[in-house]
């Protein structure tokens, strides 16, 4: 009587380690998948979708240029900080800009009166 053919040993003994260690390499090196879907009706374009997943750990994204995290507000509490001080410095300088336009408006008011 034969047997089948069994994987490897190290695909069939422990199937989590080899998981972990082939997501650690996963993540060390990154893994790039795209693809692009076109939907067409009579040679006429209806839709196009452009897929683009990077995976990849942090470290290794900062590597590549890549941290859009950091600048996003509902993901960053620093950037969620730095948009408030941005608004608020707008504000001050509106506020600014339409006191300097309404004094010379009062001081004709009080000419006058």
């Amino acid at each position: 009587m034969t047997t089948p053919n069994r994987l490897p040993d190290p695909y069939a003994s422990n199937g989590s380690a080899n998981l972990a260690d082939i997501l650690e390499r996963v993540l060390d090196k990154g893994i790039v998948i795209a693809g692009d879907i076109k939907i067409n009706l009579l040679d006429i374009e209806l839709l196009t979708i452009k897929l683009r997943l990077i995976v990849a750990s942090v470290d290794k994204a900062k590597e590549m240029g890549i941290d859009w995290w950091e600048d996003d507000p509902s993901l960053s509490s620093g950037a969620r900080r730095r948009e408030l001080a941005e608004e608020n410095e707008r504000l001050q300088r509106r506020v600014a800009d339409l006191e300097a336009a309404s004094s010379p408006a009062l001081e004709e008011r009080e000419d006058q009166a």
